[in-house]
């Protein structure tokens, strides 16, 4: 019947008709403001942050610990103790369990998603691991070891590592399409790697120039889109299929996580360095357009996605004046927090 009505409008009509529409789409989730700010006292870097939809816990990587947060609280309501150089935290729904990936022991800390307990620790992972994610597809569990290059394949029933996976390069963030294919980021090498999440093997190596040091990835499922942030200011969107580059839009500088919110069509990269959100609606598969630069905070480089409330959260701290042996900028005591970014 639709396709009937259609036919029967002008094309004129239907200009006016989809323009405004669009123009909505693009405008609504982009008027976006800092909201709260949550202080989490106690020392500790930071990594991922990870959303459990269900239970409307936010899940926050504390180096030794994993703070958990009540978001319609607003409070912190648990933690997950023991994750020695915590990096990601990856949530199993139909198994009611969430994983932790522990780079200093190379292993995964198990853990209820409805007690908060610690279950069982999983060792033998490859050195550093860095993203971890849960597959649906195969029921898996993957870390992204940064220092051995490989992924490392964890039965999450048995709770022991079953296979490893030789990446050609240094892993960052990884994602799945729920329908047999898991993408990593290599970071040393400006690459985006497609896996059989079934077979556990690699089945492509797609360069990602104009992008260098690519860190973040998100994904659009439905229309096969994926979401790579780069150190370069660059995000670079390419189609998860072919592995062609769809598009290369400016954000922000020092990405180090990016979000896609299927039900705006709105993606959101974090920029530590520039303190800012830049927000890209996808017109279509084909075509993104930057709609708004959003004021965060210096430090502010991971983010994590509430699909319910379309807000966003992110890990901050205020750094000091003195740096670390590595170069890096010391945190004020005590300064650490978590931002909460939306629409009021």
């Amino acid at each position: 019947m639709q396709r009937l009505i259609r036919s029967l409008l002008p094309a004129s009509l239907l200009v006016l008709t989809y323009l405004p529409l669009a123009a909505q789409a693009a405008s609504a989730h982009t008027d976006y403001q800092l909201l709260s700010r949550l202080p989490l006292a106690g020392a500790g870097g930071w990594d991922y942050l990870s959303f459990d939809a269900q239970r409307r816990h936010l899940f926050v990587s504390r180096g030794d610990r994993v703070l958990v947060i009540d978001v319609d609280a607003h409070k912190q309501v648990g933690t997950i103790a023991d994750t020695q150089g915590v990096h990601g935290i990856a949530i199993a729904p139909d198994l009611q369990r969430g994983f932790t990936s522990n780079g200093k022991s190379a292993s995964v800390t198990v853990f209820d998603l409805a007690t908060l307990k610690t279950v069982a620790t999983v060792t033998g992972t490859g050195e550093k691991p860095d993203a971890i994610l849960y597959d649906s597809a195969s029921h898996h569990v993957l870390t992204f070891n940064g220092k051995s290059g490989t992924a490392s394949v964890i039965d999450p029933v048995k709770n022991i590592v079953i296979g490893s996976i030789v990446l050609p390069g240094k892993p960052e963030f990884a994602v799945s399409d729920g329908a047999g294919h898991v993408y990593v980021n290599i970071e040393d090498k400006s690459e985006l790697v497609q896996l059989d999440s079934t077979n556990n093997k690699v089945l492509q190596t797609w360069p990602l120039a104009p992008c260098k040091s690519p860190s973040g990835l998100a994904i659009d499922r439905k229309h096969h889109r994926l979401f790579s942030v780069c150190d370069n200011q660059t995000m670079a969107i390419v189609d998860a299929r072919s592995g062609h580059l769809v598009a290369s839009i400016p954000i922000g500088d020092g990405p180090d996580a990016v979000v896609f919110d299927d039900t705006a069509s709105m993606v959101y990269s974090s920029n530590g360095e520039s303190g800012t959100i830049t927000a890209v609606h996808e017109d279509d598969p084909d075509h993104f357009t930057v709609t708004a630069s959003i004021p965060s905070q210096t430090s502010a480089r991971t983010l994590a996605l509430d699909p319910k409330l379309h807000r966003l959260y992110l890990s901050a701290a205020r750094w000091g004046a003195a740096r670390q042996a590595n170069g890096r900028p010391t945190m004020e005591p005590d300064s650490f927090s978590i931002l909460t970014v939306g629409r009021h």
